[in-house]
C-alpha cells in the first residue's frame, strides 16, 4: 500500500506576484517559452493562452496547499459524480475569484492587449447541455467557496453535446471541437488510469469449505485516463478539482491487421474507446445507441470509484472508516451504477463480506433527482445489462433479493408495492431500475426545490417513501452569483456596490439593503440605464450574428432552455402567433413593443422538439417580414445556446419566460438567474417559481395557470383539449394558422401532427393553459407601461434573491447530507 506524504518541512516555491508589471513580463515568458512566439508575430489567440497560463500559476499554489489541508486535517471529502459540468468559458471565472481582474487587465493593457477581445476567444468547454450540468459547475465553484474539500468527477468529452446551426430554420448538429487546439487549464494525470471492464464472464472461487468468490472476466477493456481541471472558489480561499475522465485503448492499433493491409480494421480498438468520450448523450433511439450510453455511464463510474477506493487508501489501513470520510453524491440517476460497482470493488476486489459492504455503500452514497419524468429515471434491457456488466447484474439481484424480502417480512408490502420497488421492472420486456438502485443504495435522496421533493414522495419515488420514510429530503437549487451576476452584468454589480456597499459579495443576503432603493427614482433610472446598456449589448450581437435589428427600447421577451414539450416553448410560441393576429386586427390599440427571444438545443432524435424550433423559425420569418407589425413584435431563435450566450442574454431580459406544465420542472436555475439580474417572471407555480414566489413576494412575479395538483386532477379526469380550444377564440385562430400553413407555404402540412397533439391529448397542457397565459402576458403590458412600477418590482427582485445562491444550498447538503463541515 502506497502512503502520500505531505509535510510543511519540503520546500514549496513562494507565492507568484499579482503586480500587474511582473505578470506582464510572465506572460511575455510564457509567450515566447512556451508558445513559441515572438510579441510581434503573437496572434490573440496566442496572448489568451500565454495569459490562461500565468493565471493558472497563481491558482497552483493554492491548489496544492488546498490538497495538503485535506490531508493534513482528515477532513471528509465530497465526490461530485455528474455525466455533466457545464463550466463554460474560465479565464474570467477564475480571475475574478483570485481577485486578480484589475491586474490582468493593466499587465495586458500595458503590452497592447485588449482582454476583452482575448477573453472572447476561449471556447465554451463542451462538457453539458442544459441546467444538470450548469447547477453541477455552481456547485464545484460554491463547493471551493465554502471550503468543502471537493472532486468533480465526469467525462472529458471530446465534442460535448453538438453545435447548433439552423439550416432553414432547422436545427443541424455538428461536432462541437472546443478540444481542437488543447485545454491549457487541464494537467494530464497519467498515473490516475484504470482498466475499466465490459462484457465476459463471472467465475466462481473456492473451495468445497470456502465462501464462494465471484472473479469478473472482462472481454474488453479499456484504460480511463484523468485529466484534472482546477476549480477557483470566491477570493481564491480554496482550489477544489475537477476531473475528468479520457478513453484510450489498451492496444492502440493492431500491428498484425495493419501490416496485413486492414488498415481500418486495426484501428477499431481505438475507435471503440474513443467512441466512449466522443459525444454526450449520444442519440438511444437504437439499441447501439443506448449501449454506448450505458457503456459511457459504467465508464467514468468505475474510473471515480477506482480512483475514490485508492486515494482512501493512501491515508486509512482499509475501507471501514469510508463513508465517515468520503461522501459520494450522484447528480442524478446517470452515475447510479456506481453502486452496483461500489459493491463490486469492496466484495470482490478487496473481500469484503456482502452485508458490511452494502452498510458502507448505503452510507456513503446520497442521491439527488432532478426530473419525475419516467424516462429520465433511466432503465436498461436486461439483457443489455446482463451481456455488459454480468457481475452488476448479480449484485442487482442480491441487493433487490435483500431489499423485497425486507420489504415483505418488515413491512408488510403487497405485490403492487413490491413491483413497485424492485430493481427489475417485469411490466413488460424485463429492465434494470437505475433510479430505483440510486435511491435503494444512498442513505439520502433529495428533491431540488420544495414542490419537487414532494411530488417525489407521492409519484415516483411513493413506495419506496413508504419504505424509508425519512430517506427523501429538500435541497433547493442555487446559482452562483460570481457567474450570475458579478461577471455577467458588471454594470449592475457596480450600481448595487455603489448603493449597498460590497457586503453582498461575500454574502448575497445582504442583497436585500436593495429593497430601500426600489421606489428611489433615481436609482431606477440607474438601473434601466444599466438594464438598458445590456440590451444594447444582445441587439448587437442578435445582429452581428443573424442580421436582424432588434430595438432595446422593446420589451426583451427571453425564453432559454433546453428544447422540451413539458418546458412549453410551443405555448409561448403559439401565444406569439395569437399576438401576432391581434396587433394587425387592431392597429388602433396601444401595444407595447416586443421582442420575443429563443435559445435552446432539442435532442438530436426529439422529431417534435426539432419541429418546435422550425416552427419559431417560420414564425419569426413571417412576423419580422410583416410590414402591418410595425416592428411591434419581433422573434428570434439565436443559435448553438451555450454558457456564453446566456452571460449575455440573462442580463438583457426584462421578462423571464418560466412558463412549465405545473409538476414537471424539477427546479430551474434559470428563473434564478434572470430574477437576480432585474428581470420580471412570467410563470406557472411549478418548481423554484413556488419558493421564487414566496422570496420576492406575489406582487412582483407573474403568476398564472394550474397547480401541479390541477394539473394532475385534470389528466385524471375527462380533458376535452378540443372543446377548450373551440372555447378561445384567440388560441383556436392561432392553432388554425398553424395547422393550415400560414407559416410553411412551402409545405402546409409540416406542423400538422404537432397541432393535432394539442387537439387531441395535450398531454403537456399548451390548450388548458393558453388563456390565463395570454391574460398574463397583458397584464405584464399594463405593468411595462408604468415605469416606475416595472423597476420597482424588478429591483425587488433582484433585492430578494440572495437566498437562491448555490452557497446556501452546499451548505445545506454540507451540513445535513454530507456531514463534511
Amino acid at each position: 500500500m502506497s502512503t502520500t506524504v505531505f509535510s510543511n518541512d519540503l520546500p514549496h516555491p513562494a507565492p507568484r506576484s499579482s503586480r500587474p508589471e511582473i505578470m506582464a513580463a510572465e506572460i511575455i515568458e510564457r509567450l515566447t517559452y512556451r508558445i513559441g512566439k515572438d510579441v510581434q508575430v503573437a496572434k490573440p489567440h496566442d496572448w489568451l493562452t500565454a495569459t490562461i497560463l500565468v493565471v493558472r500559476d497563481r491558482i497552483i499554489d493554492r491548489w496544492m496547499e488546498s490538497t495538503r489541508q485535506a490531508y493534513r486535517t482528515g477532513q471528509k471529502r465530497v465526490y461530485y459524480l455528474s455525466l455533466e459540468f457545464l463550466i463554460g468559458r474560465l479565464m474570467r471565472d477564475a480571475v475574478s475569484n483570485l481577485n486578480l481582474m484589475s491586474e490582468i487587465r493593466d499587465a495586458l493593457t500595458s503590452l497592447g492587449v485588449d482582454i476583452n477581445v482575448i477573453a472572447g476567444l476561449e471556447p465554451d468547454a463542451a462538457l453539458g447541455n442544459g441546467g444538470l450540468g450548469r447547477l453541477a459547475a455552481c456547485f464545484m465553484e460554491s463547493m471551493a467557496t465554502v471550503e468543502v474539500p471537493a472532486y468533480g468527477y465526469g467525462i472529458r468529452y471530446i465534442h460535448g453535446l453538438f453545435r447548433q446551426q439552423m439550416a432553414d430554420g432547422w436545427q443541424v448538429e455538428l461536432p462541437e471541437t472546443w478540444l481542437a487546439h488543447g485545454n491549457p487549464w487541464e494537467f494530464e494525470r497519467r498515473e490516475s488510469s484504470y482498466e475499466i471492464g465490459y462484457g465476459g464472464s463471472v467465475e466462481t472461487v473456492g473451495g468445497y469449505d470456502d465462501a464462494p468468490r465471484y472473479v469478473w472476466k472482462p472481454a474488453e477493456r479499456v484504460i480511463a485516463m484523468a485529466y484534472d481541471t482546477p476549480v477557483v472558489g470566491w477570493r481564491g480561499k480554496r482550489v477544489n478539482t475537477l476531473r475528468l475522465w479520457s478513453a484510450q485503448p489498451i492496444d492502440p492499433i493492431l500491428l498484425d491487421a495493419f501490416n496485413a493491409g486492414d488498415h481500418i480494421g486495426a484501428l477499431r480498438e481505438s475507435n471503440k474507446a474513443e467512441a466512449l468520450t466522443r459525444v454526450l448523450y449520444p442519440a438511444d433511439a437504437n439499441p447501439a445507441g443506448q449501449e454506448l450510453r450505458l457503456r459511457q455511464e459504467y465508464f467514468f463510474s468505475s474510473a471515480s470509484l477506482q480512483d475514490i477506493l485508492r486515494r482512501h487508501l493512501q491515508q486509512y489501513p482499509d475501507f471501514t472508516n469510508l463513508h465517515d470520510k468520503v461522501s459520494i453524491q450522484l447528480n442524478d440517476t446517470h452515475p447510479a451504477i456506481s453502486i452496483g460497482e461500489l459493491m463490486r470493488l469492496l466484495v470482490d476486489v478487496h473481500g469484503m463480506e456482502f452485508e458490511e459492504a452494502w452498510e458502507i455503500t448505503r452510507h456513503t452514497f446520497s442521491y439527488t433527482n432532478h426530473t419525475l419524468l419516467p424516462e429520465a429515471l433511466e432503465s436498461w434491457p436486461v439483457p443489455l445489462f446482463e451481456r455488459l456488466l454480468p457481475r452488476h447484474m448479480q449484485l442487482v439481484y442480491a441487493i433487490n433479493a435483500k431489499i423485497l424480502l425486507e420489504a415483505r417480512k418488515e413491512k408488510n408490502f403487497g405485490d403492487s408495492q413490491i413491483r413497485s420497488i424492485s430493481l427489475i421492472d417485469e411490466s413488460g420486456d424485463r429492465r434494470v431500475r437505475m433510479g430505483n438502485l440510486a435511491f435503494i443504495g444512498s442513505h439520502s435522496v433529495n428533491g431540488v426545490s420544495a414542490l419537487h421533493t414532494e411530488l417525489m414522495k407521492e409519484t415516483v419515488f411513493a413506495d419506496l417513501h413508504t419504505l424509508y420514510p425519512t430517506r427523501i429530503n429538500n435541497k433547493t437549487n442555487g446559482i452562483t452569483p460570481r457567474r450570475w451576476l458579478m461577471q455577467c452584468n458588471p454594470g449592475l454589480t457596480s450600481l448595487i456596490r455603489e448603493a449597498i456597499g460590497d457586503k453582498f459579495m461575500d454574502d448575497t443576503d445582504a442583497l436585500v439593503e436593495l429593497d430601500k432603493f426600489a421606489d428611489d427614482k433615481a436609482f431606477q433610472e440607474k438601473f434601466a440605464a444599466v438594464k438598458r446598456a445590456n440590451k444594447v449589448a444582445l441587439s448587437n450581437l442578435v445582429g452581428s450574428r443573424m442580421g436582424i435589428r432588434l430595438d432595446p427600447s422593446s420589451m426583451f421577451d427571453i425564453q432559454i432552455k433546453r428544447i422540451h414539450e413539458y418546458k412549453r416553448q410551443l405555448l409561448n410560441i403559439v401565444e406569439a402567433v395569437a399576438l401576432y393576429d391581434q396587433i394587425r386586427s387592431h392597429p388602433e390599440l396601444d401595444w407595447v413593443p416586443r421582442v420575443k427571444l429563443f435559445a435552446g438545443k432539442a435532442a438530436p432524435s426529439y422529431h417534435n422538439a426539432k419541429l418546435i424550433i422550425k416552427l419559431a423559425n417560420d414564425v419569426a420569418r413571417v412576423i419580422n417580414n410583416d410590414p402591418a407589425v410595425r416592428g411591434l413584435l419581433k422573434v428570434v431563435f439565436v443559435p448553438n445556446y451555450n454558457v456564453t450566450l446566456a452571460e449575455t442574454m440573462v442580463p438583457a431580459a426584462d421578462l423571464s419566460e418560466q412558463i412549465s406544465t405545473a409538476g414537471m420542472e424539477a427546479s430551474g436555475t434559470g428563473n434564478m438567474k434572470f430574477a437576480l439580474n432585474g428581470a420580471l417572471t412570467i410563470g406557472t407555480l411549478d418548481g423554484a417559481n413556488v419558493e421564487m414566489q414566496e422570496h420576492v413576494g406575489a406582487e412582483n412575479i407573474v403568476i398564472f395557470g394550474m397547480t401541479a395538483e390541477e394539473v394532475s386532477n385534470l389528466r385524471a379526469g375527462e380533458y376535452n383539449p378540443r372543446e377548450v380550444i373551440e372555447g378561445s377564440r384567440e388560441l383556436s385562430q392561432a392553432l388554425a394558422a398553424i395547422s393550415s400553413g400560414v407559416f410553411s407555404p412551402d409545405d402546409r402540412n409540416r406542423f400538422t401532427g404537432l397541432m393535432d397533439g394539442i387537439y387531441n391529448t395535450d398531454w403537456f397542457l399548451v390548450a388548458a393553459d393558453f388563456d390565463a397565459y395570454a391574460k398574463a402576458q397583458r397584464d405584464v403590458d399594463q405593468i411595462w407601461t408604468d415605469t416606475s412600477s416595472w423597476y420597482s418590482k424588478t429591483i425587488r427582485n433582484t433585492a430578494r434573491m440572495g437566498w437562491f445562491s448555490s452557497d446556501r444550498t452546499i451548505r445545506q447538503y454540507a451540513t445535513e447530507i454530507w456531514r463534511a463541515i
